[in-house]
This record gives C-alpha cells, sequence and structure tokens, in this order.
C-alpha cells in the first residue's frame, strides 16, 4: 500500500518537473485557458443545470419530468466530506438506516428514501456493487433520483424509492491536479491525489488519477476502517466523431465492525425507550481481532460514436467484482430486558457483474415537433458465491451494566467456529431488456415524455433461496408532462413511474401439509404519481424544486390468512409525501442548499396476523427530514479566499421496530449542527471542519438501534499544481 503511495508521489513529482520545463512553451491560448478556468472557480454553485444519466439523455432539469438531486464536488469540498454517508446528507429526503456490514450480497450501507431502503450500487448510469463504504475522493457529482425509476434502469439494482447514482471525475485537457491531507479526531488521517494529464502533443489521450488511502478508529472503545482507493480513467478522442472512455477503480478495505443489535421480532417488546442503550453509547461489542475485508474492482469501457448531427450510439460494457473476507456477528434482543445473545459467522464470498448496455440518442424533428429520444438494449448478469461458515452462538450482552461473556479474540471464534463451515452456494441471474422513451416538444414551452421497458429475468434472486425462477417478463411504462409557463425559469410537471421486483418460487402445502408443491408469482409493481414545480429565478441564482409524490406497491408476498403454510400475493404499502429542495447562490460568494421532506407509509393490505397493516413500514425511517448547509467566502479585498459553513441535519423520530403484535419502539428525533472554516488561493486551500458541534448522541436503525458519530474536528490542507 504505502509503495502505491510512493509511486503516486513519485509520479506526481515527475509530472509537475516536465510540466514546469514545458510552461515556456504554452502557447497564449492555453495561458488564456487557465486563466479563465482559473476565474471560473470563484462562483461555486451546488448544482448542475442538466445531467445526461437520469434519463438516459441530456436533459435541463427543468426539461425532466423526474425529480433529482444533485450533489456537486465543489460542495464536497466546501464541507470536508471525507466518507459517502456525509456526502449524501445533502440530499433532501434520505437518511441511513443500516452501516456497512460487509457482509456478501448487500454489504454496503443502506439508506431510505421516500419510504423504501435503497442502497449505491450505480457508477455513471451503471451498475457497480461494493460490499463495503464508497470512498468519495473520485466522486464529480451524486444524483439521488427519485422515485421508481424501473423503466430506464430495471430492477435488480435500485429501490421505489428512487436510486443514487455517482458520477465519477473524468480526464481534463490541461495538466494539473491535488495533493490533500486531513487529519482528525479518533486517529482519522487520510491522504487524496488528484492527477490530470495530457499523454501526447494532440492532446486527444488524456488520464486522469484519484487515489486516497484514509484510517479511521471508531469513537467506540474497539472498532476501526481502513482503506486504499485508485481510479485511472483514460479518455481516447479519436476525432470528432469517435472517442472511448475508461473508468476503473480499485478498493482495498479492512475494518472492524461493531454488530448491529437487532430488536425482537418474535416476541413482544421488554423495552420502551433508549435509556438503555444510551448507558452503553461507546460500547462496541467488538474486538479490533475482529476484522472483515472488503475488495472492489469495477471497470467501465464506453465508445460513444456520432452517426450523424441527430443521432449518437452509446456503446458501454461494465464489469465489477466485490468481495467478502472476515468475521461479521450481530446482537439479538432476548426479549428479557436487557440482554442480547452475539451470532458469528466468518463470511466468505464474493459477487460478480457484468452489464452490456447499447443506447441509441436521438435529437430530431418529426413535423414541427422535436423529439428527444433513447433506445436501448440491456444485458445484465449477476454471480453471487458464498463460502462462509455458519452461525455459531458466542455469549451475550447485558446492556443494564455493560458486561460481556463473548470471547472477542480471533483464535477464540475460530474455535467456536470449527465443523460450522456450511458449504459452497452460489446464485446466478440473468436480465434481458429492451427501453425507448421519447421527450416531445409539443410546444417550446409543453412536451411530453413517453418511455417503455421490456425485462426478462431468469435465475437465482438471492444466495440462500434454492429455488430458481425459470423466466419472469415485466412491462415497466413511465409517462411524463412538462409545461414552462416562464420558458427556463418555471417549469410545472407531472409523472406516472413504475418500479418492479422479480420475486422467488417457494415452497408450500395444504393447510394439513400435504400436497408440497412449488409456487411461482408475478412480478410485483409499484406505481408513483407526482406532481410539482421547479424554478430557475434571478439569473440562475436560485433554483427551487417542490412535489407531491403518491407510491403504491402491490402484489407482494404474504402468508395466506386462510392457510400458515400457503403464500399468496395481495400485500400493498402506500407511501406519499412532500418534497422541498433549494438551491439559492443570492449574492457573489454566498452559496446555500435546503431540502424538507415529509413522508407518510403505511401498510395498507396483507395478513393481519402478521402485524404490519396501518402500521409505517420499518424501512421507511423517520417521517421529516430537514438539512441546510450554508457557506461564504469573501471574494475581494485583503480576506479574499477566506470563508466559513454552518448546516444540519434534522430527523424525526424513527420507529424502528413496528408491529402490531410485537410493539413499537421509537428511536428519537435528533438536530445534528456541523460548522467549517477555509482558506482558499490558487495554490493551497486549508481547512477546518467541526461535525456534530453540540456532541449530541443520535442514532439509526432497521429493526435495529445503532449509534453514531460523536463531535469530531478535521483539519486538511489541500496543495493545487
Amino acid at each position: 500500500m504505502y509503495k502505491t503511495l510512493l509511486t503516486l508521489s513519485a509520479f506526481i513529482v515527475l509530472q509537475t518537473i516536465n510540466a514546469q520545463e514545458k510552461k515556456n512553451r504554452e502557447t497564449d491560448t492555453i495561458k488564456q485557458l487557465k486563466e479563465v478556468i482559473i476565474e471560473g472557480k470563484k462562483e461555486i454553485k451546488y448544482t448542475k443545470e442538466t445531467s445526461s444519466t437520469v434519463s438516459k439523455m441530456n436533459l435541463k432539469e427543468l426539461e425532466n419530468p423526474q425529480v433529482y438531486n444533485s450533489i456537486s464536488a465543489a460542495l464536497l469540498k466546501d464541507q470536508v466530506a471525507t466518507n459517502f454517508n456525509d456526502a449524501i446528507k445533502n440530499a433532501t429526503g434520505i437518511t441511513r438506516v443500516w452501516e456497512s456490514t460487509g457482509r456478501g450480497g448487500d454489504g454496503g450501507e443502506f439508506y431510505t428514501m421516500r419510504g423504501f431502503s435503497v442502497q449505491p450500487t450505480m457508477v455513471n448510469g451503471f451498475p457497480a456493487l461494493n460490499n463495503g463504504i464508497i470512498d468519495p475522493a473520485n466522486i464529480e457529482s451524486i444524483e439521488v433520483i427519485k422515485g421508481p425509476s424501473g423503466t430506464l434502469f430495471g430492477s435488480s439494482l435500485i429501490s421505489y424509492g428512487g436510486l443514487i447514482n455517482i458520477v465519477t471525475k473524468k480526464p481534463k485537457h490541461l495538466f494539473g491536479g491535488e495533493i490533500g491531507y486531513n487529519s482528525g479526531t479518533y486517529g482519522s488521517d487520510r491522504v487524496t491525489v488528484d492527477i490530470n494529464t495530457p499523454l501526447n502533443e494532440e492532446k486527444n489521450v488524456l488520464l486522469r488519477v484519484n487515489a486516497a488511502y484514509q484510517k479511521q478508529n471508531s469513537f467506540q472503545d474497539a472498532g476501526f476502517n481502513k482503506s486504499f482507493f485508485i481510479a485511472p480513467s483514460l479518455n481516447y478522442i479519436v476525432n470528432d466523431k469517435l472517442s472511448f472512455l475508461i473508468n476503473t477503480e480499485f478498493t482495498q478495505r479492512e475494518s472492524a465492525n461493531a454488530p448491529m443489535l437487532f430488536l425482537s421480532r418474535y416476541a413482544p417488546l421488554s423495552f420502551n425507550d433508549i435509556s438503555l442503550f444510551e448507558k452503553n453509547y461507546k460500547k462496541s461489542f467488538t474486538s479490533n481481532e475482529l476484522t472483515i475485508s472488503n475488495p472492489t474492482f469495477s471497470i467501465q469501457a464506453q465508445m460513444v460514436y456520432k452517426l450523424s448531427k441527430n443521432w449518437t450510439s452509446q456503446t458501454v460494457l461494465s464489469r465489477g467484482n466485490t468481495k467478502t473476507d472476515g468475521y461479521y456477528s450481530y446482537l439479538f434482543d432476548a426479549s428479557n430486558g436487557t440482554a442480547f445473545g452475539r451470532s458469528i459467522s466468518k463470511r466468505n464470498g464474493e459477487t460478480y457483474t457484468t452489464d452490456i448496455q447499447q443506447n441509441f440518442i436521438g435529437d430530431f424533428k418529426i413535423g414541427k415537433f422535436r423529439n428527444r429520444l433513447v433506445a436501448g438494449l440491456d444485458y445484465y448478469k449477476s454471480s453471487i458465491k458464498n463460502g462462509s461458515t455458519g452461525w455459531v452462538s458466542n455469549g451475550a450482552v447485558t446492556l443494564h451494566d455493560g458486561n460481556d461473556t463473548g470471547d472477542l479474540t480471533r483464535a477464540g471464534v475460530d474455535n467456536l467456529l470449527i465443523d460450522s463451515f456450511d458449504g459452497n452456494s452460489n446464485a446466478e441471474n440473468e436480465v434481458y431488456s429492451a427501453y425507448v422513451s421519447d421527450l416531445i416538444n409539443i410546444t417550446q414551452k409543453l412536451s411530453v415524455m413517453a418511455s417503455v421497458r421490456i425485462d426478462h429475468f431468469k435465475g437465482k434472486t438471492a444466495y440462500f433461496i434454492d429455488e430458481e425462477v425459470n423466466g419472469q417478463t415485466a412491462i415497466s411504462p413511465k409517462f411524463g408532462l412538462v409545461y414552462q409557463p416562464v420558458l427556463d425559469k418555471v417549469s410545472l410537471f407531472a409523472n406516472y413511474m413504475n418500479g418492479f421486483t422479480n420475486i422467488s418460487p417457494k415452497e408450500v402445502s395444504n393447510i394439513d401439509g400435504s400436497n408440497p408443491r412449488l409456487k411461482t408469482f408475478d412480478p410485483e409493481h409499484a406505481n408513483q404519481i407526482e406532481v410539482g414545480v421547479k424554478t430557475n429565478l434571478l439569473k440562475d441564482k436560485i433554483s427551487a424544486t417542490v412535489s407531491y409524490y403518491n407510491i403504491n406497491v402491490k402484489d407482494r408476498v404474504m402468508t395466506d390468512p386462510d392457510n400458515i403454510n400457503n403464500s399468496i400475493q395481495g400485500e400493498e404499502i402506500e407511501s406519499k409525501g412532500v418534497e422541498v429542495s433549494i438551491i439559492a447562490n443570492p449574492i457573489d460568494g454566498l452559496n446555500m442548499i435546503l431540502g424538507i421532506s415529509n413522508n407518510k407509509a403505511k401498510y395498507t393490505k396483507g395478513n393481519l396476523a402478521d402485524g404490519y397493516v396501518g402500521l409505517r413500514p420499518e424501512e421507511s425511517g423517520p417521517e421529516t427530514l430537514i438539512n441546510f448547509w450554508a457557506s461564504y467566502t469573501i471574494t475581494k479585498g485583503t480576506l479574499k479566499g477566506f470563508g466559513f459553513g454552518l448546516g444540519q441535519n434534522h430527523a424525526s423520530k424513527n420507529k424502528t421496530l413496528n408491529r402490531a403484535n410485537i410493539g413499537t419502539f421509537e428511536i428519537p428525533s435528533y438536530t445534528i449542527l456541523n460548522s467549517a472554516l477555509s482558506y482558499d488561493s490558487n495554490q493551497f486551500n486549508i481547512t477546518l471542519k467541526l461535525n456534530n458541534i453540540l456532541n449530541e448522541k443520535y442514532y439509526s436503525g432497521w429493526s435495529t438501534v445503532t449509534p453514531q458519530q460523536l463531535r469530531t474536528l478535521t483539519a486538511g490542507l489541500t496543495y493545487k499544481f
């Protein structure tokens, strides 16, 4: 690892020397271009006016009938965001409910959005799984795309609430870069490198390399996270029509994670407030010997060819591999008011993904009607391999006194796991899809979007499920309407969107156990109706989105009320709410974001014996979320370059466990304040970031209760060249 960092450092030095030698040969045009770029940094807006991934074609936000939030690299730099969770908090209506477990298949962080859980599984609009934590070093922007989006993105990797797409940094035409170092509370150290350079005199072969090394200890009595990340990106511009782009990311990560505390799902709750957990806020109930590793690799190769003035071909091959190797444990409520039993396993597995897409993107007229259209074919394959041990008991924790009877040494746990190997298992699935989406301008101010996807799935949905889906076909439509009463300033929009989930067959039988058989199901569907307004006012100084949505999920599999041995489709969920997003740059140097969301979700139909009907789903998280950040940078005078920022994140109470036959456990509401000081010049940047100013104790959870980070102070220095 350190050799790699030294090699990168040597490369930076050599490139800097080389750049200096070439300085006198720079043309006046290039010099002027550099000056324009430097001058452009004075005004940083926390917004992107267009996106090419949200609708798989380049549209302005006001033209798009779908709602999304874009989190820019400039905002992350102002906030000194060194982890993905801090970055995503800037989007409206999203919060983390599960931290990364590192386990195979779904070990990444879980968030909740519009009432449904979601993981960050897309990079540049294509699949990119990760069983660990995403490093923000290579992020140009994060697009949080709202609502069921099965029409353009399928069903395998997204949620009914939406999806999280990471847009990575791309090569540029000039040599330059940054070296950064951050150090802070709990032994936090982070080194980042960003190098961009042309590889030939014609400047049509461009390379950009982003890298990061980070080590962070837990605020609890044990636990750490250590990672190395590198992301080379190569762009070859053959001519005005043809270009190739290759993006790669490598991550090596090792961590010791605190086990999550699961509340009982099988017996009535024996406690009803947070005080028992507050006594143990800084106890991890693990040790630094029990680590888990999550190496990850991904590559995206893209060819773009301009077929004509009106048509472009985009061909993309994406491959990914994420692994799990190490110890994973959890604590489960023993239903006696204080004790939690520990289960532990040594997880070993990996996931391979392949995605091939061919898109044809057009911008043309039929008569007087302008059409912007994407038509595509998509092939996705996922292969999950599991070779983990079984689960064994390893003592218990009593929260009233913090006592732990478990053996938290590696040797002790390995001894417990002897003869517990479950055997190898795997799951493969393939998805064949075709889709088309057309945005038609009826007039300059009125446009209509019509889209549809045909999706055919076969294989296993998970490695722990024996039954395979022989073939399920789903049709997913999407419609949108946009009217701009003031062109490019005010947009009234409405959308109808669809998402779906492929369901595995289940073993069922008659109520007396006779006639055992395999039962198949239709895909589960979610439909959203949304209306709202988008604005871009005062010469692009204030942009806002206000919307109301209603999502209905139907055909969920549930236990047959008349036969406990049978499963039927019929459970339903309704999730509705309001979201407000505002981004403002009212005066030179002042940038602000504000997000407010309120979500009402509940089971509207199901088996009453399951205890869910009429209640909020546990994955839905807090009903109300508010995020705010404002930063001001002095742009003139002797104090030019000095800046400061202040922000907050608020969440209402979270019903982390919510069942009529078990009880309801509420995680308290919280408000977290953050601040930053900075000085920025052409050559260097100095930052000081204080998170959780008031040292608030707060929690997250999804049938769990997990303490969150206490106050941290981070100082940073970045050298620019």
